[in-house]
């Protein structure tokens, strides 16, 4: 097919193009001409959201590092128990749910916090220990990372937030906050990060990045800030309060938060559930919120997907947002505790032992049966599903390419983890990248264990 139209405008027709149709139109030699530059880095930002792009990246272009990286994930969803290396760290006791992985180029890094009030950082791959801080004063309770600029941002118990670059042995700042902080949010903008802290009084406090000066302080409700959540455009931020039955969850715009304007409310937005539990940003629907919520005597779960949108008329800005889809799950199903979302369409989440996926809809999808006990861990990212259960096993999941049948790939099972095989042991937290698994083993009255699972390279 010989094409008749111009470079400038054929770019911009094939700027729409997913990834895979992009590979698939570059087989024509006329659209292979120009291939490179048709490559949006945005194709490769918003479905590797985990990757510490300033390492992954080096001197491939977009093409190549779109190519290299779902090699890995071939790799990865064929993968097989003694496909992986082992290993463990103890008799260390980490912190459930404050760990973060970062993808880099020949390695995965990996940030924990013990209850030794220490940070730590380590190298997946070879499972040493890189680098940790001194014994703080006070227990850490919350843990962010910015891979980006390899820092690490932490909170204790006594509201104390700080910097960390994970290289030298002190903070790069500290910040003493006046009251007790439950959240910490990171919002990598055009003007650069930011660092978004929620107190026990409803406050919400935004400071640069590294210095922690302050921006603006919001008090958003009375009762404490549970989440914060930025949306994958940086746009949006949402917050949940602790205090379920006395209050709901508001959208902030973010811009409002970053540059308050005197004597001016940020603008914020309502979600009508005041019994909202968790939610979730649509990693390709950058606007597109799911709520997952109870309701009634009975506590029902339900979810209820919203498209937001800012509104400029003249010199005022509204927002708006627009019910998608809600559906109530029924009354027979196990309530959920956690919860995931796909490619704005999708919804998934665990009820006892099983593993759903539900349209926004309510239209059942898929249901999996891979764990004998309830499954005690969620974790969702724009690749990969991880489950965890109380019979101390985990399961590796797939999103398949573009949302397409069958939506949801099952893949690796790894049972009894770690050497450790008693039965007060338990998987209270896994997390993955395309190259290793890292979960903490939970035991009772004892120190929890980290272990790392490496594909052989």
């Amino acid at each position: 097919m010989e094409f008749q139209v111009p470079d400038v405008p054929l770019l911009k027709i094939f700027s729409f193009l997913d990834a895979f149709s992009l590979l698939q139109a570059s087989q024509v030699n006329r659209v292979n001409a120009i291939h490179d530059l048709l490559w949006d880095p945005n194709l490769c930002l918003k479905k590797w959201s985990f990757c510490n792009f300033s390492q992954c990246l080096g001197s491939l272009t977009w093409k190549q590092f779109f190519l290299k990286q779902r090699k890995q994930e071939y790799r990865m969803a064929l993968a097989k128990p003694e496909d992986f290396t082992f290993r463990e760290a103890r008799p260390m006791a980490y912190l459930s749910g404050n760990d973060h992985t970062v993808g880099g180029q020949e390695k995965s890094v990996i940030c924990t916090v013990s209850s030794k009030h220490v940070l730590c950082t380590w190298d997946v791959q070879e499972g040493t220990m890189i680098w940790s801080s001194p014994v703080q004063q006070s227990s850490i309770m919350h843990l962010a990372t910015l891979p980006q600029m390899h820092l690490a941002f932490t909170v204790d118990l006594e509201g104390t937030v700080k910097v960390w670059n994970c290289q030298d042995e002190d903070a790069l700042a500290t910040l003493a906050m006046p009251r007790v902080c439950f959240s910490l949010e990171i919002c990598l903008t055009n003007d650069g990060p930011f660092l978004m802290v929620g107190n026990s009084e409803g406050d919400i406090y935004t400071l640069t990045v590294p210095e922690l000066r302050g921006v603006s302080k919001v008090n958003a409700f009375k009762y404490s800030v549970d989440l914060l959540h930025c949306s994958p455009d940086r746009k949006w931020i949402f917050r949940k309060v602790r205090d379920l039955k006395k209050g709901g969850s508001l959208v902030f715009l973010t811009e409002c938060l970053l540059k308050p304007s005197e004597g001016n409310s940020p603008l914020c937005l309502s979600i009508p559930f005041s019994s909202c539990c968790r939610a979730c940003w649509a990693p390709r629907k950058t606007s597109r919120v799911t709520v997952m919520y109870r309701r009634g005597s009975f506590k029902k779960t339900g979810f209820t997907t919203f498209d937001l949108m800012a509104k400029r008329t003249g010199g005022r800005t509204d927002i708006q947002a627009h019910q998608v889809a809600t559906f109530l799950l029924p009354v027979h199903m196990e309530s959920p505790i956690w919860m995931g979302v796909g490619d704005g369409n999708m919804i998934v989440f665990e009820s006892g032992p099983y593993l759903f996926l539900f349209t926004i809809s309510g239209h059942l999808l898929q249901r999996f049966e891979d764990h004998q006990r309830t499954i005690s861990n969620l974790w969702v990212d724009s690749v990969h599903i991880l489950t965890t259960s109380m019979d101390d096993s985990l399961h590796l999941y797939m999103w398949e390419d573009e949302g397409r049948y069958p939506y949801l790939k099952s893949c690796c099972h790894l049972e009894h983890i770690g050497s450790d095989l008693a039965p007060s042991c338990y998987v209270s937290k896994a997390i993955c990248d395309n190259m290793s698994i890292v979960c903490v083993v939970s035991r009772i009255r004892e120190s929890s264990i980290l272990v790392m699972y490496s594909l052989h390279m």
